[in-house]
C-alpha cells in the first residue's frame, strides 16, 4: 500500500512537470528563446552570437535537402520540451525558387519528391483547401528525417514539441504543425505528443479553406505567427479571389438564372458588369498560375530533375491563418530600423523582430 501510494505521488510529481513543458496561449519570452535559435540557423553566428538561447542544446541538425531547406532539433534542459527549429530562406536561388514557386495544390494529396521519397501528406480535410507547392516540397523532402527524430524522442520520453521559423521557416512551421495534427489523428503519431508552433514573420501558406481547418483545432492556445506590422513579407504571396473560391452554397451560382427576372436595362448592365469582373479575376488567376506554377516549375525541374509536379489547384486566394501576435514598433523602434530605407528587408530580418520583442516584455515588467 505504502509502495502504491509512493509510485502515485511520483507519477503525479512526473505529470505535473512534465505538464508545464508547453503552456497554452502566447509567451513572449517562449518566442524570445525561438528567436535565438532561428538566428543559430544562420551557420558561424551559432558560435559567435551573444544572445544563444538560454538553457537549450542543440541536439541535431538535418542533411540540407529539398531546395536548401534544413531543420535543427533543440532540448530545454529544464523540462525536456523539444524544438524543432526550421530553417528560412537562404541566399541561394533555389531557396528563393522554392517561394516564388506559390501555385497551390490540394491540402491531402501525394507528391514524389525524388526516385526514393513519396511524400503523402494531409494538412485539412476542408473540401477545396489548398496550400503553397514549394513549400510542400521542402516539407515532403524533410519529412522522413523529420519523423525519424520525433519518433525517437518520444520513445526517449519527450511528449511535448515546440515547432518554430522564422519567414520562410514560418511558413514552414505551418505545415509542420498541420501535417503531424493529422498524423495524430490518423493514429501515425501517438496522441500523447503535445504540439505547439509559434512562427515568426510567416507569409500566407494556403488558401481560405486551409485557413478555416487550421483555426478550427487550433483556437487561441497552440498556433501563433508573430508580425511586425511595417514587414511586408506576411503579405505574399500575391493572392486573387474568384468566384471559384466562393463556398458551395453561394449567390454567384445563380447570377444567370436571377438575371432573367430582371428588365431589359438593368439585366444587360449588370450582367455587362459581372461578367467583366468575373473574367479579369480568373484571367489575373490563371496568370498567377502559369508563371508562379508551370514556369517555375519547370525550373524547379531543371534544378531537381526526380521531382514530379502533381496536379495544380484552381485556386490562388492566399489567406492569413491561425492566431496573429502583431508587435508594435515605438519611436525606438524607428530611430534603429527607419521605414525610409533602400534595404528591402529591414523590418524582416530577425534584428528588428527581437527588438520588438524585448520591448514588448519589457512593456509587461513595468
Amino acid at each position: 500500500m505504502k509502495f502504491n501510494v509512493i509510485c502515485s505521488c511520483v507519477l503525479f510529481f512526473c505529470t505535473s512537470v512534465l505538464s508545464y513543458a508547453l503552456k497554452p496561449h502566447f509567451c513572449i519570452e517562449e518566442y524570445i528563446e525561438t528567436i535565438k535559435m532561428n538566428f543559430c540557423q544562420l551557420g558561424t553566428l551559432h558560435d559567435t552570437m551573444s544572445c544563444k538561447p538560454k538553457n537549450w542544446e542543440r541536439l541535431y541538425r538535418s542533411p540540407v535537402v529539398g531546395m536548401d531547406n534544413r531543420f535543427d532539433i533543440w532540448k530545454r534542459d529544464e523540462d525536456g520540451l523539444v524544438g524543432i527549429s526550421l530553417r528560412g530562406t537562404t541566399p541561394r536561388a533555389i531557396s528563393w525558387m522554392e517561394n516564388f514557386y506559390s501555385a497551390m495544390v490540394p491540402a491531402q494529396g501525394s507528391m514524389q519528391i525524388d526516385d526514393s521519397t513519396r511524400f503523402e501528406y494531409c494538412f485539412a480535410k476542408k473540401k477545396d483547401a489548398a496550400v503553397h507547392i514549394g513549400w510542400t516540397y521542402a516539407l515532403g523532402a524533410m519529412h522522413v528525417h523529420l519523423l525519424e527524430q520525433i519518433n525517437d524522442h518520444f520513445k526517449q520520453g519527450s511528449r511535448h514539441f515546440l515547432i518554430f521559423g522564422h519567414s520562410q521557416g514560418g511558413a514552414l512551421s505551418y505545415l509542420t504543425f498541420a501535417y503531424l495534427h493529422y498524423l495524430q489523428e490518423s493514429e501515425k503519431l501517438p496522441r500523447e505528443l503535445q504540439l505547439k508552433m509559434v512562427a515568426s514573420a510567416a507569409p500566407k501558406v494556403g488558401n481560405v479553406h486551409f485557413a478555416y481547418d487550421f483555426e478550427s483545432y487550433t483556437p487561441l492556445s497552440w498556433a501563433f505567427n508573430v508580425i511586425n506590422p511595417e514587414d511586408w513579407i506576411p503579405l505574399m504571396p500575391f493572392a486573387v479571389q474568384t468566384t471559384d473560391d466562393m463556398t458551395t452554397t453561394q449567390p454567384f451560382v445563380f447570377v444567370k438564372e436571377g438575371l432573367k427576372t430582371q428588365k431589359l436595362a438593368p439585366r444587360l448592365a449588370i450582367g455587362s458588369v459581372y461578367r467583366s469582373m468575373d473574367r479579369k479575376t480568373k484571367k489575373a488567376n490563371r496568370s498567377l498560375q502559369k508563371n508562379l506554377g508551370r514556369r517555375v516549375g519547370k525550373q524547379i525541374k531543371k534544378e531537381r530533375p526526380q521531382f514530379i509536379q502533381p496536379d495544380l489547384h484552381h485556386s490562388m486566394n492566399y489567406t492569413r491563418a491561425g492566431n496573429h501576435v502583431v508587435l508594435r514598433p515605438n519611436e525606438d523602434y524607428y530611430q534603429k530600423f527607419p521605414q525610409l530605407s533602400e534595404d528591402i528587408f529591414i523590418h524582416h530580418m530577425l534584428p528588428p523582430y527581437l527588438f520588438l520583442a524585448e520591448n514588448f516584455r519589457d512593456s509587461l515588467e513595468q
